[in-house]
């Protein structure tokens, strides 16, 4: 039976030639994270081992409760002070810390003023999170180009809304709370479940403006998301995939190889069925099959 490790491989070179090109090659090693729980601490992520290149989007999916956000937090250095990490999580193969702006994160919710229209948002928060360098021009230029690459320039002046209040749709918040943290131009670019209570139109409008976001301005971004039960047409927006199952790797690798991966191990997706919901049945539906793949594979 083929070893979840197998694949990808990281060529000698890459992380070096990364930290030359001033982009982001982020590794994770042997990752443990355990929560404490009275007496006994419970293992939340076990023994993780994978990385996200520059120019690709790192898609993180497994059932409800397997450690996706977990995971993603561990990576983006948000872990809870209750939880203990062991591993190593390397930036172009060095233990560093991130410059200011080098990283951001944008959560499930989204934390936005109700009162505010898109074009005072971003503003504002470009007027906080931007150097002092800047001018107010050059902030103001920067909001506005950072509205048109999230596709919001149609809705500038219309207000957030919400508690009974009309505005945005869905999307478009979700669009723009990438937008406020994206200002900044990060490199490494961090997102919790970004599709979550959407449709899959919406889904997929969001998926492909993040995906846009890998090469623009010449500049290869890295770019992590877990997601939860995509549409086919958006599980195909990633490059890569990495599978969880009760806190273990199930798979990662390339997504375009992950059904070979499955139906070598006996488990091929039927055809015309999206290969995500394919993935995450198998995973529940056997459990136990993939928990003695996982033991022989360890």
């Amino acid at each position: 039976m083929e070893s979840i490790d197998s694949k990808p491989r990281v060529s000698a070179g890459e992380s070096s030639s990364a930290a030359a090109e001033n982009v982001v090659f982020l590794t994770w090693k042997d990752l443990w994270v355990t929560v404490n729980n009275g007496k006994n601490g419970r293992s939340i992520l076990q023994g993780l081992t994978g990385f996200a290149r520059p120019g690709e989007l790192l898609a993180i999916m497994g059932p409800s409760g397997c450690g996706k956000s977990t995971l993603l937090n561990a990576l983006a250095g948000r872990l809870d002070p209750q939880t203990r990490q062991v591993g190593d999580i390397l930036i172009n193969g060095h233990k560093q810390t991130m410059a200011y702006g080098t990283s951001a994160y944008v959560t499930q919710d989204d934390a936005l003023i109700h009162t505010l229209t898109v074009s005072e948002s971003v503003y504002y928060s470009a007027q906080l999170r931007l150097p002092d360098t800047m001018s107010r021009s050059e902030k103001k230029e920067r909001a506005e180009m950072t509205i048109r690459e999230m596709g919001l320039q149609n809705a500038m002046n219309t207000r957030v809304g919400g508690w009974g209040a009309k505005g945005l749709s869905g999307g478009e918040k979700r669009r723009l709370s990438i937008c406020i943290e994206i200002l900044a131009r990060p490199k490494l670019l961090f997102l919790d479940e970004p599709t979550s209570g959407l449709d899959s139109a919406a889904s997929y409008h969001v998926i492909r403006k993040i995906a846009s976001l890998n090469q623009r301005d010449g500049v290869r971004r890295t770019i992590i998301a877990s997601i939860h039960q995509p549409s086919s047409e958006v599980f195909h927006l990633f490059h890569n995939l990495f599978l969880l199952s009760a806190g273990q790797t199930v798979y990662f690798g390339a997504l375009s190889a992950a059904n070979q991966f499955f139906a070598s191990n006996g488990f091929p997706c039927p055809t015309l069925q999206n290969p995500s919901d394919h993935f995450l049945k198998t995973i529940n539906k056997d459990f136990d099959k993939v928990r003695c793949f996982l033991e022989t594979t360890s």
